[in-house]
């Protein structure tokens, strides 16, 4: 009895697994430019302050740097991670192995957390802020 060959992945699988890494990259980019406009929010914020009020003294905390810089490189995260999920992807398909769309992405999994602890961390920093002014 000949040993039963793997199954053999139809295009319609290879342009779904190409239609997810394009939103990854998709993803990774918005989050990118994102980053950049934090960034450069908080320039804009201390030009502000500057115009409003010459004789006060500069304080700024570069906290949007900060945030816009880990935006940058959770974008650079998410398009690496999905490059490496859409290779894996595709040589399962290829060798009728594995089982890689079983599973929940790990690169979703992660991003999520760290955009959800972000938001966490952006929203409690603002209601100090709020709070010490008031």
């Amino acid at each position: 009895m000949p040993e039963a060959s793997p199954p053999r992945a139809a295009p319609g699988d290879f342009l779904a697994a190409e239609r997810t890494f394009l939103a990854w990259i998709r993803t990774g980019l918005a989050l990118m430019g994102f980053g950049f406009v934090v960034a450069r929010f908080g320039l804009f914020l201390r030009e502000l302050q500057v115009t409003a009020d010459l004789h006060s003294p500069q304080s700024s905390s570069g906290l949007s740097l900060a945030f816009g810089t880990v935006l940058i490189a959770l974008g650079v995260l998410a398009i690496l991670l999905s490059l490496w999920r859409h290779l894996r992807m595709v040589r399962e398909l290829n060798t009728g192995t594995g089982d890689t769309w079983r599973r929940p992405s790990f690169t979703a999994v992660v991003i999520s957390i760290l955009l959800a602890g972000g938001g966490v961390a952006l929203a409690v920093y603002l209601l100090l802020a709020r709070g010490l002014r008031a």
